[in-house]
């Protein structure tokens, strides 16, 4: 394999047969990816060289109706694993074996291929495939959904478990109570509703409750609306009516108590309805309040003592998980805004743009910040042309108010500037290899030589939501060095470019991975899509520590002369997430995403349920 650096130096000086050059490398080292509709045989599948991995057709399928469940690292590998794979989606590194992204690549190879081979090819299996999953019959208008995903070359039709985690609470809810509390949250500020009635066929904007007034500058607030109305226009006539309140601020607001949603969810399972009158929220412990009892969250302390072991994300949404990893609590502006969010006293139907697994706000996809591609090309160049090989970022100090009252340098974005820009000590990497020898304990390297090397992390333009006066916000400006914000031109140079959350989830990640470069992603926000993608395939998972940040970037880059560099993956999966993007996050994938959401949420908010299910 031709190093990217070994290949800039040769083509860059060439001019015109430099690019001629380019053209004949890349066609010879990224090949084009098999078709994804089409089942690919699990003989003829092209597995990673790292591990020769054995499978049999059902070992994906669970055997309960939890389908987010992973299974166990053995399921997935031809021989036990290197590393310690722990419950709560985080890989333990033993020095002893090879590198654990070596592992990490080949399981994530494993279950995305896995996953793209047991799709549904028809209507009669995805109805029982429906069915194994969620022990119910598919919602009415089921049949429509599947034209539409079969016309519209929609990828994994089966893979909607998000949908499934967010109302599946509801289902244990009588509808008579549902739909009281909905009424009720269409009358609270700063809500919108939408949907469509028994006299009119059409979804639309049914009511708006804003402390506001809805004029040219606030009708943004109201662009969320737009955008479902504009998606779902020529499907709406089979979507059953319903009316659907919606939050449009970018972060959640429904905190849920763990003991009212646990009895929800059994209530669900027995097809009975919980007696709101009875059952009542737990003791109020804050945010610990959303967790369970038995969680490390309320079995530990809120705030974690240092890892004595290197450690990686294998499964990334029980990485974003409060309950598991307390520490997020500790570090992300979502939770350091309020010590004590107060749990909710029963379970509100009500919409928002993302969530996190402590909240159970039902969320949907919209078009804020989306891409087809980037454009124009020249502005997105591939692989062999970007120059810049540290990891890159800029953006605003968002993710929480920041003045002397606040707990800002603990949010995640002041974190990472401080991560990225400390020279003081060092730090233990691994010391990454091209061989199968020993990954070992890490090496110390003095952050001074480290992080201006391997880091272009800064805040871009100028202070905001600081204060209460505007010295505070001028001793902010003094604490950093600011640098001007990078269009998309300048972006185009990165090899590597970090995702981090601000005030809510990152919109910026449809345009990033639709880019040639390699995405980071660290985010507490499990989003509408995570069941349809694979980091580690398509993106690389980071800590909301960032403990793995040096490691992960290491590895793929190499050492601080490029040494042990394993360029080539990171070539291929930055090539993987971008045709990720242009396959599975189009239009229409939301648009079926949105169909399917508002068949079922209709059908759980309906008096008559069994009338709204699928008749085969």
């Amino acid at each position: 394999m031709v190093s990217g650096r070994i290949f800039r130096w040769v083509i860059v000086p060439l001019s015109g047969l430099g690019i001629l050059l380019a053209v004949y490398f890349r066609e010879l080292f990224l090949r084009s990816p098999p078709p994804i509709l089409q089942p690919i045989p699990l003989e003829t599948a092209m597995w990673s060289p790292v591990e020769s991995a054995k499978f049999a057709p059902n070992v994906f399928r669970p055997a309960n109706n939890q389908a987010q469940d992973l299974g166990k690292p053995e399921d997935y590998i031809g021989r036990p694993p290197s590393h310690h794979f722990r419950d709560d989606g985080i890989v333990e590194v033993n020095p002893n074996g090879q590198h654990p992204i070596f592992e990490l690549i080949d399981r994530a190879e494993a279950r995305w291929q896995a996953k793209l081979n047991r799709a549904s090819k028809n209507l009669e299996e995805a109805i029982q495939e429906y069915r194994r999953r969620y022990n119910r019959e598919p919602p009415k208008g089921f049949d429509v959904w599947w034209d539409y995903v079969e016309k519209h070359n929609v990828q994994l039709p089966d893979e909607y478990d998000h949908i499934w985690r967010d109302l599946e609470p509801f289902w244990g809810m009588n509808p008579i109570d549902l739909q009281r509390l909905q009424k009720l949250q269409e009358s609270y500020t700063d809500t919108y509703t939408v949907g469509k009635t028994e006299t009119d066929p059409r979804i639309k904007l049914l009511g708006v409750s804003f402390s506001f007034p809805v004029t040219s500058e606030t009708q943004h607030h109201l662009n969320g609306a737009k955008d479902f109305i504009s998606l779902i226009g020529d499907l709406q006539e089979h979507i059953p009516p319903f009316r659907a309140v919606f939050s449009p601020h970018d972060s959640p607001t429904l905190f849920t108590d763990y003991q009212i949603k646990a009895a929800a969810l059994e209530a669900a399972a027995k097809g009975s309805y919980i007696d709101l009158a009875t059952v009542k929220p737990g003791r109020r412990l804050g945010w610990l309040s959303g967790c369970s009892p038995s969680s490390p969250a309320r079995q530990g302390n809120r705030t974690s003592a240092p890892q004595s072991k290197k450690t990686f994300i294998d499964h990334h949404t029980k990485a974003m998980d409060p309950c598991l990893h307390p520490q997020i609590l500790e570090g992300h502006g979502e939770f350091l805004v309020h010590a004590d969010p107060g749990a909710k006293e029963v379970l509100v139907p009500q919409f928002a743009y993302c969530s996190t697994k402590l909240h159970h706000d039902i969320q949907t996809p919209l078009l804020l910040s989306w891409v087809e591609d980037i454009l124009p090309r020249s502005d997105d160049p591939v692989w062999e042309f970007r120059l810049d090989e540290r990891l890159g970022w800029r953006g605003s100090n968002t993710g929480i108010y920041h003045s002397p009252e606040t707990r800002w340098r603990s949010a995640q974005r002041a974190r990472l500037v401080d991560f990225a820009q400390d020279l003081n000590g060092t730090v233990k990497v691994l010391i990454p290899s091209h061989t199968s020898k020993k990954v070992g304990e890490g090496a110390e390297i003095p952050k001074q030589k480290l992080n201006p090397a391997i880091f272009d992390i800064y805040f871009a333009g100028e202070p905001v939501q600081c204060g209460p006066t505007q010295e505070f916000c001028e001793q902010l400006a003094r604490a950093y060095e600011w640098r001007k914000r990078q269009n998309i031109k300048e972006a185009g140079n990165v090899k590597y470019i970090l995702d981090v959350d601000g005030n809510a989830w990152s919109s910026r990640f449809k345009r990033l991975i639709t880019s040639n470069a390699l995405i980071f992603k660290a985010t507490a926000y499990p989003e509408w899509f995570y069941d349809r993608i694979e980091p580690w395939v398509h993106y690389i998972p980071v800590q909301t520590d960032y403990s793995d940040l040096n490691d992960s970037l290491l590895f793929f880059r190499g050492g601080l002369y490029g040494e042990g560099s394993h360029e080539n993956l990171a070539r291929k999966i930055a090539t993987d997430g971008r045709t990720w993007s242009k396959t599975f996050w189009r239009k229409e994938d939301i648009t079926a995403y949105l169909f399917r959401l508002f068949l079922e949420y209709a059908r759980v908010m309906s008096l008559d349920r069994d009338s709204l299910s699928y008749k085969s």
